[in-house]
């Protein structure tokens, strides 16, 4: 599962270009609801990101859902209080039984864990998640 400062963060490189590299290599799968699809396409449409090459292949992944798994339906839960739209991503995770949500976002890093589901930096998910294979 990725918050949206990750996916948005994914164009200009660094971990999180890293985390969603896995993603499109079908190392890992993503956790989806609408309101994140939602979120995502809203963000990238206001940074002006709708014409790039690398939104357009994306959104064309995220349409096949490739490597993804949806819900319909989520939990209401309030997790997150300083910021409650967060609580998106951790009610998401909780309806797929996800394994971590990877974020760069200050308030839904602050919970670290919830009902088992870790809440890590792309930096720590890429150390911990991701080791040298052998």
């Amino acid at each position: 599962m990725l918050d949206t400062n990750v996916f948005v963060s994914s164009f200009f490189g660094g971990n999180p270009r890293k985390v969603i590299d896995l993603w499109k290599t079908g190392e890992i799968t993503l956790c989806l609801s609408k309101a994140i699809m939602d979120e995502y396409v809203e963000v990238l449409g206001r940074l002006g990101l709708q014409n790039e090459r690398e939104l357009r292949e994306l959104l064309s992944l995220l349409a096949r859902g490739f490597h993804i798994h949806f819900t319909a339906r989520t939990p209401k839960l309030h997790i997150v209080n300083e910021d409650p739209e967060d609580d998106k991503f951790i009610e998401c995770a909780v309806a797929l039984n996800a394994e971590v949500v990877v974020t760069g976002d200050r308030a839904l890093r602050a919970i670290q864990n919830y009902m088992g589901i870790r809440i890590v930096t792309p930096k720590d998910f890429l150390d911990a998640f991701m080791k040298p294979r052998r």
